[in-house]
């Protein structure tokens, strides 16, 4: 499920740089050019964000049978009988 959630903001984030890069002043004086760089630059950030959580998360499912097959069986000690 998380999956789907980061391919969905990293989709959304697409979408809005897509709308916003040819409507933005990449070489505005002052405040406006202050704004354009931070915005694209954390717009970078959620896009490389969402990227790297999509593509270095760990299933639980693969990560619990490794578990299972590292785990070495356990050893029965038997019972001593004394009689």
């Amino acid at each position: 499920m998380n999956k789907q959630r980061y391919l969905l903001c990293l989709l959304l984030a697409g979408v809005m740089l897509y709308y916003a890069v040819p409507r933005i002043n990449l070489y505005g004086d002052g405040l406006s050019g202050i704004f354009t760089i931070s915005w694209l630059g954390l717009c970078l950030l959620v896009i490389a964000g969402n990227l790297s959580a999509m593509l270095f998360t760990v299933n639980k499912k693969k990560n619990e049978q490794k578990q299972v097959a590292k785990s070495k069986p356990v050893r029965r000690q038997s019972m001593r009988s004394f009689g």
